[in-house]
This record gives structure tokens, sequence and C-alpha cells, in this order.
């Protein structure tokens, strides 16, 4: 079976949850359907991958050339691949191709596009359009795969798509990518972390969905009880400053560190040196590839009750699921982690991961594309 993917953008040149997976069931994907796709990104795209993946113009571009290079880069990938199945990861980047398409198109529904421009103060007239642009795409789907029964309801719900045409599966982690032979004293040498201290780590796009105000607020609560504990807060986004000044203000730069970005390369030593990885958002969220990354490398995550993420850690250890997404909750919850109640141990949460390792959830959505063609 042949199938086209249009994507957003690259991983190894944007970082983000949606570039990581198209980035890896790509690179997993072909062993079990013949995948080719089109992201926005340089011409590197091509040459990293032998031309299965291209470039149909740079982010940076304006909406009239992306859109003038979606409709070329699509028909180009038609005509060489009579692709049995179009599959869409981002509906502004399949919105230029739609009436190209002949066939049936699978969508990847990551997240509600209009509904986190809403969460972090876009204006109305830009949420209504992306709404719109949304809705267009999605009358066209014919089957629909989410990475959580969180995301299938309000696919349902706020989308109007029939349960019938939702398969939940979730999202996969390169296992042996983050399966590292480092002690947690080694990673942290090799980062220069404290190797005294218990690390809390957050990695995330700092945005106020991610709930880092609460994050940081809530270890004003904890280091009461823990005077020589340390978060590290991973990421760049828009809050930066503000982040930093709540920091100030409560008086925890002993306490409280902003990373700034963390490189693909660092991240499983990261995962790896923290003693606790800490997932705080507010709203949206699908699934959290942050919280299986952290257990497959053996470092337990402690998650809001928000969306998919309950799904995620919950069967592994309940303890692992904050009471709600508050300071006083997320405070409450860590300190019980930092007591120790209830977390599972590192090879517990490697054996967990392993069920989520890509090969295997690449064959559960090579699957849904078969069954999106006898639909």
């Amino acid at each position: 079976m042949k199938t086209v993917h249009i994507g957003l953008e690259w991983f190894p040149e944007r970082a983000g949850g949606l570039p990581r997976y198209y980035f890896d069931l790509l690179n997993t994907a072909p062993n079990l359907v013949d995948a080719r796709g089109m992201v926005l990104g340089s011409a590197n795209v091509a040459l990293e991958t032998k031309g299965r993946i291209r470039s149909f113009a740079a982010s940076t571009d304006s909406y009239a050339r992306k859109f003038r290079g979606a409709r070329r880069a699509y028909a180009e990938l038609v005509r060489e691949e009579r692709p049995d199945v179009t599959v869409s990861h981002f509906a502004l980047c399949t919105l230029p191709v739609l009436d190209m398409i002949d066939g049936p198109m699978v969508v990847h529904f990551h997240g509600p596009w209009a509904g986190e421009s809403s969460v972090e103060g876009g204006r109305n007239l830009r949420v209504r359009a992306k709404r719109l642009i949304e809705g267009a795409v999605y009358r066209r789907g014919r089957l629909f795969i989410v990475l959580s029964e969180a995301f299938a309801d309000l696919l349902h719900r706020d989308y109007g798509i029939s349960r019938e045409r939702i398969r939940v599966i979730p999202g996969g982690v390169n296992f042996g990518r983050f399966d590292i032979d480092e002690t947690r004293p080694e990673a942290r040498q090799r980062l220069g972390w404290p190797t005294d201290r218990p690390i809390l780590l957050a990695v995330r796009r700092l945005v106020r969905r991610m709930g880092l105000e609460h994050l940081i607020d809530a270890m004003g609560d904890v280091v009461r009880r823990h005077p020589d504990v340390l978060l590290l807060i991973g990421g760049r986004g828009p809050l930066r400053d503000e982040l930093d000044a709540r920091i100030q203000a409560s008086g925890l730069e002993r306490h409280v560190r902003l990373l700034g970005f963390i490189s693909d390369a660092d991240l499983p030593l990261a995962y790896r040196a923290a003693d606790m990885n800490v997932v705080s958002t507010q709203a949206l969220e699908g699934f959290g590839l942050i919280a299986l990354e952290a257990l497959a490398a053996g470092t337990p995550t402690i998650v809001t009750p928000v969306g998919g993420l309950p799904e995620v850690t919950a069967p592994l250890a309940a303890s692992l699921v904050f009471e709600g997404a508050g300071r006083e909750a997320i405070a409450a919850g860590l300190l019980d982690a930092l007591n120790g109640k209830g977390i599972p141990e590192a090879a517990a949460c490697r054996r967990y991961a392993a069920n989520f390792d890509w090969p295997i959830i690449a064959a559960r959505i090579a699957a849904a594309y078969e069954e999106a063609l006898s639909l």
C-alpha cells in the first residue's frame, strides 16, 4: 500500500510534538507501508530522506507561496507514487490540495488547532478562520486517528466526527534511543547538573497552556519541605521573561532554573538525569509524548489530569497523575513523589514504555490505513 503524508514541519529543523511524531512515523513506517511525504522546510529535507520526504515551501514563506508549493509537490507525488491513501497531519497544509485528492484520506488529529490558538489568547478572527479550515479538511476525511480517548471525545463533540470513524492509537517512542546505558550520576556529570540534589525536570514549550506558572508556584510549597530540590525547565517560548520574573519574585532562584532549548542529542540524557519528569499541562494535551520518552529512559513521569495525559501514565501507577491541575494539587503530588510514595522503579518504567515502541505503534497505524480503503 502506498501512502502520501502531508505534514507540518520536519523535526530536525523544527522541534515540537507534531513534527516529532511525523518524523518518527515516516522513519518507521516504510517497513510497513510505502510512505512518502511533504512538509514545510528546507531543501535538506529531500537530501536527508533521499527524496522520500520533500519540502513544498519554507516555514517563513508567504501563505500564497506555501499554497502554490503544496499543490505542486502533491501533484508530483501523486504522479510518481499513485498513492492508495492520502494522510493529513495538519489541516492548513492539507487545505490547498483538497480538490486534488482522489481516493480515501486519513486524518491524524493531533489536536484542535483553533482551540489551542484560543487558549493562547489568539484573536477571535484568527481562531474562527482556523476552525473553518479544520472543518473543511475534516469533512473530507474518511478515517481519523487520534492519540487518546480524550481526543476521540473532543473530535466527536467539537467537530461532529462520528465515533465509528475514529481510531485511538497512542503515540510511539523510539525506545532504543531513550533506553540509554548511563546511570543517573553519569548523565548529570555529562550535562553539568548537580549530583547532590533531587532534580525535577519539565521539558515544554514556554506557552500558557503548559501550566508552568502553576508548577513554579507549587515549588514554593515544595521547597519548604525539601529545601534541596531543584526544578529544571527546558524549552523556548514567549513566556520566558514572564516565567523568569515569577521565579525571581518568588525567591526561587536557587530552586528553579530555565535551561532554554535542550538539544535532541541531550534529551535522553536529560530524562535519565532527573529523578522525576513533570508535565503540568492545563489544557488540550492529546497524549504527552514527553511523558513516554522519560519513562523509556527509566524516569517516572507525573502528570496533570488533563486530556490524554492520564491515559499515558495511570496504567503504570495511579500515583503518576496529580489530583488536579492547580498549584496545591501539583505541590501535594510532588511532595508525595519526593517521599517515594507509589513511585515505580526505573525498570518498571522501561518495561511499560517498551509497549509503545514505534514498530508496534506503526503496525497499528498501517492497519488503520488499510481499513480506510474498505470503508
